[in-house]
């Protein structure tokens, strides 16, 4: 665990007892804090008060003598309304900042690789990490993806960090500097948190904010946003961006060409590998993933061949158009971190080959799915689960045969059956929700293995071997 030193015998009140902020709350404490704790949530409090936090009163609190607020990310600061605690904080000098921060103030002394966008995050930073770990590299993952950075090792001068970061932490780690930023895309998104599209697109410049002409920025610039971004950025030289495609030939930069990916950095045309011999980096926008853990990692000297290694023997991640199984001819794929229509597209577009049985709904985000609209075609049946169904139901009536069936289960439950009883030559049951999960699971993890549940009892039912 990393210990923040720097707060020693001082007052901090961390906000949101969730997994980082039961993370800061102890190092806090190790670190000689004095820590005043508060989550709205009655169970978070009982937990974290078992877990030897302490629980302030909120309405107690003296802020003339406190040093520092630490707000979990998914506490609204700004949009659609700051917490009352972050308002009174704020009322009295103090900005909320988050875990993320406090481990950049703790002066490891390591190098830093930040990686954000709308999607594909977590596989990109995954990723990169795994190339790194292939090449003996010293390396710890963290962020927005699994452990709380808290939590992380201690390194030093010779290890990595490489996060994850959420919009939502960007906006409140002003201290972040990364040696390689990567900005893989931008698509409407968390709208409400960030006041609008603008809004949205300042708070993901933030991994480079700090950035000096030392340090690298890989920006995808296939969507307008970045695009732009992109333009803007070469007439300030401020930083060093080394641009990245996944459908256009680059003057300068990394692109991907027939499925090859490109290295045309330095103007020399170098064909790398061939991304379509990579079964876990399925898909275009993976072959972005790929392209830009490419464009960081080279940039950091690492040798080519070590990249590709990593490339090859990269496992994948579980949730993102991960295949669980094929019973009887038909594949099961839990693609439920697609919480957006657009990551939706990129499951839609790697099986239009097959016969689909789409499984979608949950809360929906801004704009439903009418953007896939194009792939409806290719859809022989979906199932709607979730609050979604009802506005999901209009979008698809008359151009998709769909049934709605309240609930993961059910849905699950008839698309296998169909699936099965339809017999076509190459079929796929597709949990690819294009929505978030909180109407009906924790998060997207948990729906994911409630569908991995679903094909492993389907299993047993038909008494088959996995192929």
């Amino acid at each position: 665990m990393i210990e923040p030193h720097m707060y020693a015998q001082k007052n901090v009140v961390v906000l949101g007892l969730g997994r980082s902020g039961k993370s800061v709350a102890q190092s806090l404490q190790k670190a000689g804090a004095c820590v005043l704790a508060w989550d709205d949530v009655e169970n978070a409090r009982e937990s974290a008060l078992e877990s030897g936090i302490p629980i302030c009163d909120p309405e107690a609190l003296d802020w003339s003598k406190i040093h520092a607020l630490i707000l979990s990310p998914g506490i609204p600061h700004l949009y659609p309304a700051p917490h009352p605690l972050v308002a009174i904080a704020r009322g009295h000098g103090i900005a909320p900042i988050s875990d993320i921060e406090l481990l950049f103030q703790s002066g490891t002394g390591a190098f830093f690789v930040g990686i954000t966008g709308t999607n594909g995050k977590s596989t990109t930073t995954a990723l990169i990490h795994h190339i790194l770990n292939s090449a003996s590299r010293q390396a710890e993952i963290g962020g927005n993806f699994g452990i709380p950075v808290l939590d992380l090792k201690p390194l030093g001068s010779q290890g990595t960090y490489v996060l994850e970061m959420s919009s939502y932490q960007l906006e409140i780690s002003p201290s972040q500097h990364f040696g390689v930023s990567v900005f893989l895309n931008l698509a409407p998104d968390h709208l409400d948190r960030h006041g609008g599209i603008r809004g949205y697109l300042e708070a993901k410049k933030k991994i480079y904010e700090n950035s000096t002409p030392e340090d690298v920025l890989v920006l995808g610039v296939d969507d307008p946003y970045t695009d732009e971004l992109y333009c803007d950025l070469l007439k300030e030289g401020r930083v060093k961006v080394i641009p990245v495609s996944v459908h256009k030939s680059l003057s300068s930069g990394v692109y991907v060409e027939d499925g090859f990916l490109i290295d045309n950095c330095e103007g020399l045309k170098k064909s790398i590998v061939n991304l379509k011999d990579l079964k876990t980096l399925k898909g275009v926008h993976n072959w972005q993933n790929a392209a830009c853990a490419y464009a960081a990692l080279k940039s950091q000297g690492l040798l080519v061949g070590e990249i590709i290694s990593g490339l090859q023997s990269f496992p994948g991640l579980a949730h993102r158009q991960e295949r669980i199984a094929e019973v009887n001819g038909v594949i099961f794929v839990n693609d439920s971190k697609a919480t957006n229509a657009e990551a939706t597209s990129k499951a839609l577009d790697c099986y239009q080959d097959l016969a689909i049985y789409w499984l979608l709904g949950g809360r929906a985000k801004e704009g439903g799915i009418e953007s896939l609209a194009s792939y409806f075609p290719q859809i022989e049946h979906a199932f709607l689960f979730g609050e979604s169904s009802s506005s999901f139901a209009l979008t698809l009536e008359g151009r998709v045969s769909f049934t709605q069936c309240g609930d993961l289960s059910t849905a699950f439950e008839k698309a296998s059956r169909q699936a099965k009883e339809d017999k076509k030559k190459a079929s796929v049951v597709l949990l690819s929700p294009a929505c978030a999960s909180f109407d009906q699971f924790r998060d997207f993890e948990a729906r994911g293995e409630a569908f991995r549940t679903l094909v492993q009892n389907l299993i047993k039912e038909e008494h088959v071997k996995v192929a």
